[in-house]
């Protein structure tokens, strides 16, 4: 299931579509470049809530899912505990594999 919903996330890195840490997802959820936000299960208690509660306040879709290791393979990188999509198009589609957001999924 795993593999499924993050197949699509190695093709938005390739293109370019992705934030990755916390610098720069929270400077892509502030400036509004951000269509989406994933934030890993295994990320601290005050991480998950600083970025669910900028997802809130600026009106992104975001969802709780994977651990660290599996999300910075995915991009090419080290340990990510989150990631801004920063394309609609792309965006979207997360929306779409993950369902409704603006709540854990």
């Amino acid at each position: 299931m795993i593999d499924n919903k993050l197949g699509f996330l190695s093709i938005c890195a390739k293109a370019g579509k992705v934030a990755s840490g916390g610098f720069m997802t929270e400077e892509a959820i502030t400036s509004g470049k951000a269509y989406f936000v994933m934030i890993t299960e295994d990320a601290s208690d005050n991480t998950k809530k600083k970025f669910i509660n900028k997802c809130k306040f600026y009106n992104i879709p975001y969802v709780i899912y994977g651990n660290s290791e599996e999300i910075g393979h995915r991009i090419g990188r080290g340990n990510r505990t989150c990631l801004a999509i920063i394309d609609e198009g792309f965006g979207k589609q997360f929306v779409k594999k993950f369902g409704t957001t603006d709540q854990e999924v």
